[in-house]
């Protein structure tokens, strides 16, 4: 009898303790996989080789340099992106202060003009440099703009549908994101049109651990209604630095901090 009484109380606690066996909730899933995204590491910078192929197999190149800054894990963060190739984007900058309470504050210096020009957060989801990818892409969007929903849980992946609270300011109806359970890496993400029709995807295509952090070192937008693509390759990883906070503000956009762009 007593042997009974054992065996029910070690299956009621394995089998009804949420501590236990239950699965992470939403939230959590995209905390995290946000987390695995951006926020790798106290600050990070990477060298990155952009390919951009139209519908007619024409391609064009950008070469730059992406600097990191995180004010807070999982919150606010300052980025810059210098360019230094092909010539016409030769020195040119992009910085974006990410505000995840608000519309982050992003600024494009054009040297040929010797101009600083704010981007307005209606131009989040335009093309960032000519490319497949948009600006919010760059520096991921705010978790707080979308509900999230668990569509499926499978073996290795969980599938999140994330819808826009404000319809209005984007041009999707809801994207679709999978990410991996080993590590909450997010390797795909499908966005649906007002008609439910898909016609865009990103897919991370190379992913490796660096310094215990898994980082993607290739990734391919796609937009399928222009039948075009760009790839990303990323080189030259590295996390935790010591980025000053004082480099990410608008008087180095014109005078770039050499030392950590070598």
């Amino acid at each position: 009898m007593k042997k009974n009484v054992l065996l029910i109380a070690v299956f009621s606690f394995f089998f009804y303790s949420g501590s236990v066996f239950s699965e992470p909730t939403v939230q959590e899933i995209v905390n995290k996989a946000n987390n695995v995204s951006f926020y790798q590491g106290k600050d990070g910078k990477a060298s990155i080789s952009m390919t951009i192929s139209d519908n007619q197999g024409r391609t064009r190149k950008r070469v730059f340099k992406i600097l990191r800054f995180d004010i807070a894990d999982g919150g606010n963060q300052k980025f810059f992106v210098y360019f230094s190739a092909p010539a016409d984007v030769e020195n040119m900058v992009y910085m974006v202060w990410k505000n995840v309470d608000g519309n982050d504050d992003r600024w494009m210096y054009l040297p040929a003009l010797d101009l600083v020009r704010r981007i307005a957060a209606t131009d989040k989801r335009s093309s960032f440099v000519g490319s497949d990818f948009v600006y919010e892409d760059i520096s991921g969007r705010s978790l707080e703009l979308d509900t999230h929903e668990l569509v499926s849980s499978e073996q290795d992946t969980y599938k999140i549908r994330n819808t826009p609270k404000n319809s209005n300011e984007v041009e999707f109806a809801y994207f679709d994101v999978y990410i991996r359970k080993d590590n909450f890496m997010p390797y795909k993400a499908e966005y649906f049109n007002k008609k439910n029709k898909l016609y865009r995807t990103i897919e991370a295509l190379e992913i490796k651990d660096i310094n215990g952090f898994p980082t993607v070192l290739k990734s391919k937008a796609t937009d399928i209604e222009k039948g075009s693509n760009t790839i990303i390759e990323f080189s030259e990883v590295e996390y935790d630095l010591g980025f000053e906070e004082n480099i990410f503000t608008e008087r180095f956009l014109r005078r770039p901090p050499r030392k950590w762009l070598k």
